[in-house]
Formats: structure tokens, C-alpha cells, sequence
């Protein structure tokens, strides 16, 4: 069936070209590489981001899978993910958990390490992001998160997320269902 618009950015607009590193407010957003395996198992063992990302790791090979799928995620142009540095460490990631680059359209996703908290890390993060998601030509960000995830919550209205709305019992977690809070910010 023939579209009657032209996609936002067209197909291979991304996924053609290597994933950018991106640098601002004092961090560097990379995409994951060998490497990385001992910092995702330790964060993937920090029980605030097993609660709010509801999976775990616990195998090298699990963290060797993981950044195998996010390089292949970037080519397909079905998402990106970045590990989150500063002054040399890794602090956590971002990424867009969804991507529709047809309709300029992606979902970002975050979480920082224990010793990376209460810093602005994922303020921040999403700032850099933000930014180079509008110089990239996305049109609209969007985030969700369990409404009883406060600090999530106060990194989406610092970075102009608005609150769109609620979703009743959308989001399975250990302890049940949770309703979650769609946030949204349009990047033009």
C-alpha cells in the first residue's frame, strides 16, 4: 500500500553508518563493546535496576549477548543502546528501547549504576540524547515507567518530558502489575 507521507528519516538513515558516540554535559555516551561484560553483570546485579528493568544477568555470556544485540539493533535501525562514562567510568545507560525511524518516533530507556546516583547522571544522559535525537531529525521521545519509580519520574520532568498519561497495569514486575506513567517530548 503507498504511503501518503514521506517517512520522517528514511530506511538506512542510521543503520548504514556506525553508531555515534555522543559527548555533552561531561559524558560520553558509547555504544556498548567487548569490554563492558563485568560492568553490565555488576549493574545487572544492583536489585533498584533488576526491580525497574524486570530482567537480571548473570553470565558473561549473557552480557557478550547483550552487546551483540544492541550492535545488530542500531543496524536494523530497531533501537540503540549506549553505555553512559564519565571522567573515565561507566555510569550507566541509555538507550532507545523502541525505534520508528519512519515516523521520527523512539522510546528511551535508562538506569545508572548505585555509585553514579543522586549525581544527575540520567538527567543528563537524557539531555545529551535529547539533543542529539533533534539534530538527528527524530520528531518525539517518549518514556514510561512504573508510577512507583519516583526517581524515574523526576528525570523525565527535568528533561521536558511531559506527563501524557497513565496506563493501568501495563508493565509486569516481580510483585505484579504496575501502572505506568507515559511521558513525551516533541523535539521540534
Amino acid at each position: 500500500m503507498p504511503r501518503l507521507t514521506a517517512p520522517v528519516l528514511p530506511a538506512g538513515s542510521w543503520g548504514e553508518g556506525r553508531q555515534p558516540s555522543i559527548e555533552g554535559e561531561d559524558l560520553l555516551l558509547r555504544p556498548w563493546r567487548a569490554g563492558d561484560e563485568s560492568f553490565l553483570l555488576e549493574a545487572y546485579s544492583d536489585p533498584a535496576i533488576r526491580r525497574w528493568h524486570t530482567f537480571g544477568m548473570t553470565a558473561v555470556a549473557e552480557a557478550e549477548e547483550f552487546i551483540a544485540r544492541h550492535a545488530q539493533r542500531w543496524q536494523r535501525e530497531e533501537g540503540a543502546d549506549w553505555a553512559v562514562t564519565g571522567a573515565g567510568k561507566q555510569l550507566g545507560r541509555i538507550g532507545f528501547r523502541l525505534l520508528d525511524l519512519e515516523f521520527g518516533d523512539a522510546e528511551v530507556a535508562y538506569w545508572v549504576t548505585p555509585a553514579a546516583r543522586n549525581q544527575r547522571v540520567a538527567s543528563r544522559a537524557l539531555a545529551v540524547l535529547t539533543d542529539w535525537a533533534r539534530t538527528a531529525g527524530m520528531h518525539r521521545l517518549t518514556l514510561q515507567h512504573s508510577t512507583l519509580n519516583e526517581a524515574s519520574c523526576r528525570v523525565a520532568r527535568r528533561g521536558g518530558f511531559a506527563l501524557e498519561g497513565v496506563a493501568v497495569r501495563a508493565l509486569l514486575h516481580d510483585d505484579g502489575w504496575h501502572d505506568v506513567h507515559l511521558h513525551a517530548r516533541l523535539l521540534e
